[in-house]
């Protein structure tokens, strides 16, 4: 097929191990049409500014059309582009900007649901005999009247919308105008064959599968009996009995291919899954998306309550993980940020008295582990949640809904106001900030969506400006990736045994071994390297540490006792002498 030479096919199988991946948020990155909202020729025109950060893959969320209930993941047409982001030209003029800067174009591909919108479900809904009516999960009501059972949106309220024409449900696990495609019917699965096809020939070399692991449902759709937490029927649809297979079909069929690089997003999944999905031998997925390490402040897994977050809990999913992947041959992808969740730096570290510092130590943490990073547009700047003054500067359907439930649920205003606050996924969606005129530069228009008031202070150009910026740091780190061998291949260990305020970790190969260690405190710290680890070190040569790279203006010594500064961070590696 000629149209396949767009795509830039790698040579090197496994190449995205060593990879960076760069995520947009396309609304929010650059408007070049001053209509408030950011579009694709605005990424376009920075493709510049990413290939100098160093990045290989630029994940583009989605641009298609959609009636916009959930920011795009609410999708009325596969193949087409929403207006609001420009046109198709548009998207083939950027595929080719990224080809030609020897760099990798990753898209959303959101196919459990689609928007009800869709030409799809608009046929579906017309008869009980439609053609359609089987792209769609549809159920009669229980006896009472009411829904199917008693399965919980993960946007709250009942997880089935009741269709009056033809007197049945149909399921939506995510926002009511999302309805879940019925994956049991081959000719859904023809369908999203066709459209991975589509892209793939309009030069896409990667795919981010939205939600993937809850494509197959159990089909007896029993009642959540609440015998597991938290009770609200995922039990039923996540990691399903057939999602292996459904996801390997298409592999053989698409991926394999192309040697396309894939991520899974996968909702509540389980360490053994992730394995199974993400092992090379079992033909599935590149990596995946795992959430466990981001609900260390969710009391009782409760996303809408409020408590610190668990330090110890943090490092021990990490490290699970980490020699879990290892042992079982999988492969993770590495993040903190990204559209669906406050930004880091507010909710672990601090993002005022030591906000380089902070940002720093969470990348250094981060990008020292296996896996591919993703960064989150402006997450290489330290941009941080705003500051929000009430719930009218909000504009996600989860968090004004969860405004209301909260409320009906006995808060008061100002303590559910207080909730959306710190969980709101609009905390990481908020402008890029890339300069300091108006706006941040993000549009000469009204934005869509406030930008963070920080924004003189906090920005591209000023960073670009600094040698020690935070954007310098990702820069140096992405480097390291690229060129230090025991960061993709080392195995893990942990070394700090439940310190209070550190986390120490250190990756090894036959030639070099690699130690993280990071203050995760405003207070200063004291680390002692575990004995039997030290007296290896000793042997490895020691005196030929080198500091590859370090937050603060100190550039400590490896030594057994190490004196760590608020929020210090460093990475050290240790190489082996030649005989």
């Amino acid at each position: 097929m000629e149209a396949m030479n767009k795509t830039l096919i790698p040579q090197d199988k496994d190449w995205w191990r060593k990879s960076v991946v760069y995520q947009v948020y396309p609304k929010s990155f650059n408007d070049t049409t001053g209509k408030g909202t950011g579009d694709i020729r605005g990424l376009t025109q920075k493709l510049d500014y990413l290939k100098k950060l160093g990045v290989d893959i630029v994940w583009l969320q989605p641009v298609y059309v959609s009636p916009q209930r959930d920011n795009g993941y609410d999708v009325a047409d596969y193949c087409q582009i929403n207006p609001d982001y420009g046109t198709m030209q548009d998207f083939e003029e950027l595929s080719e900007g990224i080809r030609a800067r020897g760099m990798y174009l990753m898209i959303d591909i959101v196919v459990n649901h689609s928007s009800t919108e869709h030409a799809w479900f608009q046929e579906a809904r017309l008869s009980k005999d439609s053609e359609y009516r089987d792209y769609y999960i549809w159920r009669d009501p229980a006896t009472d009247g009411g829904p199917p059972n008693n399965w919980v949106s993960k946007f709250g309220g009942p997880a089935w919308q009741y269709d009056e024409a033809t007197g049945q449900y149909f399921l939506t696990l995510f926002d009511k105008t999302q309805a879940d495609l019925n994956w049991e019917n081959p000719k859904v699965r023809q369908e999203v064959v066709n459209l991975l096809e589509f892209w793939a020939e309009k030069g896409v070399s990667g795919f981010r599968l939205d939600v993937i692991n809850l494509i197959s449902k159990d089909q007896q759709f029993s009642n959540d009996d609440g015998s597991t937490v938290p009770g609200d029927g995922r039990k039923y649809y996540t990691d399903g009995p057939h999602v292996h297979e459904y996801i390997h079909e298409l592999h053989e069929k698409v991926f394999a291919k192309q040697n396309s690089v894939t991520v899974g997003e996968m909702s509540s999944t389980s360490l053994e899954h992730c394995i199974r999905y993400s092992n090379p031998e079992r033909k599935e997925l590149s990596m995946t998306f795992n959430f466990h390490h981001l609900k260390v402040d969710y009391p009782n897994g409760q996303k809408w309550e409020l408590m610190p977050y668990d330090f110890e809990m943090l490092k021990k999913l990490f490290s699970d993980w980490q020699t879990g992947m290892q042992q079982g041959g999988g492969w993770s992808a590495l993040f903190f940020n990204n559209h669906d969740q406050p930004r880091a730096i507010s909710r672990f570290l601090d993002d005022g008295q030591y906000h380089a510092e902070s940002a720093k130590l969470l990348a250094t943490t981060l990008h020292g582990l296996q896996g591919t990073p993703y960064i989150f547009q402006g997450e290489e700047i330290g941009m941080a949640n705003p500051q929000w003054a009430d719930i009218e500067e909000f504009r996600d359907v989860e968090s004004l809904n969860m405004y209301r439930i909260l409320q009906e649920q006995g808060k008061s205003a100002e303590e559910a106001l207080n909730i959306i606050r710190e969980r709101s996924r609009d905390n990481s969606r908020t402008p890029m900030q890339w300069d300091g005129t108006r706006n941040a530069g993000f549009t000469t228009g009204t934005p869509w969506i406030k930008v963070d008031e920080r924004y003189p202070q906090i920005n591209v150009q000023a960073q670009l400006e600094d040698p020690n910026s935070i954007y310098h740091h990702y820069r140096k780190l992405i480097h390291l990736r690229k060129t230090v061998q025991v960061i993709t291949d080392g195995n893990y260990q942990r070394l700090d045994e439940a310190h209070p305020q550190v986390y120490a970790y250190q990756r090894s190969n036959e030639e070099e071994t690699l130690i993280v260690i990071s203050n995760f405190s405003g207070q200063d710290a004291q680390f002692r390297i575990p004995d039997s680890f030290y007296s290896r070190l000793i042997n490895q040569a020691l005196d030929a540490a080198e500091l590859l790279i370090g937050n603060t203006q100190h550039a400590p010594e490896l030594k057994q006792v190490i004196s760590l500064t608020p929020y210090a961070s460093y990475m050290w590696i240790v190489r082996r002498l030649s005989e």
